[in-house]
């Protein structure tokens, strides 16, 4: 068969044509601004990518279309598709019919750490020697690929996201999925360019809840009134709380400040069963990850302590606190934060293992939601734990950071010109500081900008 992907380099669409082309499927797609490290990822793969949507690009006709959220009605190739008649679906969808029958499968949700809760969960499955298949919004770096299929009959991880499936179907993407076991991490307002609202996210993740089988587990995080309220409209499945509440049955206990190191206590009835882990990442936020992780692989009939050692050899997925290079002393950070509360997560963990140099940030504030202004209030007081902030106005932003940066708590400036950001962080950046680039997006490649001059700088 013949699939054609609109919108094929975004991170969930990407990962379905891996898929797809490991069922022995013919697989070509279409996209406008491809950047890394999806585009890098399909192109190894062998997939044809054509650049811009146009009616010529299903040519020769395809026999399924799979179309990704970011398409409306008026894109060109969409009109092409609804004109010529095709099948087509979303990827959802698609997902669900194709992939996940006859799996165990484990949905992954939540406002934030949903890719690096289901990275690390396939790769503690991995570890265990169940070769499970997956489909993650993002890069494991343990694995290299972000989907693959498993071994046949595997447990199967998937990052299950609340935002709306295609222009036809304006349900969340994870009410498709009937998981047998989820995972609630987080709940808060995001996404507001659908949502008018955060009741309308709990019902969504309300429809979540009532897909779970009772012979199910659905893993809630302690601590979060949304996840509270959303199983106060109707739960059928029994229900495990992880987080550092005394009455949840999975809890973790800080043995470092920066959370490197945590103990992991499962209590089973009247018994409990511990085990530490002792890793390179840092941050409150990215152990109660593990911590549903490891509970979620529990469910599978993965042993804690072994769990555990295998945590310890966890990679973080591409553009989650990845070091994009060193120059002069100086390390430069890539994150995918782009919500107040993942700045200020990402920043605080940051932090705490950065004992001597200074934490530079610099920020882009490019998601749907930062574009609508919606939680512009928010955003100086999720960078305290910054020493100095570098703020970029991106095209198409159409309210002015100028008011908040002048107000700022913490030094900050201004920028609108990438090469101009670059030059001052270069200007500004001593040994033993460490510079944490976050956006959704692929930010003019900075990156690469920044270690160059830095290069340069260094001699």
């Amino acid at each position: 068969m013949h699939v054609h992907i609109l919108g094929i380099c975004g991170t969930f669409m990407g990962s379905l044509a891996l898929l797809a082309r490991d069922m022995g499927h013919t697989v070509t797609g279409s996209d406008s601004g491809v950047y890394p490290p999806m585009s890098t990822q399909l192109i190894e793969a062998g997939i044809a990518l054509r650049e811009g949507y146009a009616a010529s690009n299903l040519e020769p006709l395809p026999d399924l279309v799979v179309v990704g959220n970011a398409l409306s009605r008026g894109n060109a190739e969409v009109e092409a598709l609804l004109d010529l008649g095709l099948p087509y679906t979303s990827g959802p969808q698609w997902l669900a019919e194709h992939v996940l029958p006859g799996r165990q499968v484990i949905a992954v949700a939540g406002t934030h750490g949903k890719t690096t809760t289901a990275s690390l969960t396939a790769w503690l499955l991995e570890s265990a020697g169940l070769e499970p298949g997956f489909l993650i919004g993002g890069v494991p770096r343990n694995f290299g690929v972000s989907a693959r299929l498993g071994a046949p009959g595997s447990p199967f991880v998937v990052e299950a996201d609340e935002y709306d499936t295609a222009f036809f179907d304006k349900r969340s993407k994870f009410v498709h999925y009937r998981p047998e076991i989820a995972v609630l991490g987080n709940l808060e307002y995001d996404h507001a360019d659908i949502f008018p609202d955060l009741a309308a996210i709990e019902r969504q993740f309300h429809y979540l809840v009532r897909s779970v089988p009772g012979r199910g587990r659905l893993l809630v995080a302690d601590g979060e009134p949304s996840l509270d309220r959303v199983l106060e409209m109707g739960c059928w499945t029994p229900v495990e709380r992880f987080g550092d509440q005394a009455s949840s049955p999975w809890r973790l206990e800080l043995e470092r400040d920066d959370a490197s190191r945590f103990r992991v206590v499962h209590q089973q009835g009247e018994t409990n069963e511990d085990a530490v882990i002792d890793w390179p990442l840092t941050g409150i936020y990215n152990a109660r990850n593990a911590l549903a992780a490891l509970a979620a692989a529990h469910v599978c009939g993965v042993d804690l302590a072994r769990a555990c050692a295998a945590a310890a050899r966890f990679e973080t997925p591409r553009r989650r606190q990845e070091v994009r290079g060193e120059v002069g002393g100086v390390q430069v950070i890539d994150d995918f934060a782009h919500h107040p509360t993942a700045f200020a997560a990402t920043l605080e963990g940051l932090r705490a293992a950065t004992p001597r140099g200074r934490l530079l940030a610099v920020i882009e504030p490019r998601s749907n939601t930062m574009r609508l202004g919606t939680l512009r209030d928010r955003l100086m007081a999720s960078t305290a734990a910054a020493d100095r902030v570098y703020w970029y106005q991106p095209p198409g932003l159409d309210w002015s950071l100028a008011p908040l940066v002048e107000a700022s708590p913490v030094p900050a400036c201004l920028e609108e010109d990438i090469d101009a950001l670059v030059a001052s962080l270069v200007a500004e950046a001593r040994p033993m500081d460490r510079i944490v680039v976050m956006s959704n997006g692929g930010f003019g490649g900075i990156h690469e900008k920044l270690l160059a001059a830095l290069e340069v700088a260094h001699g």
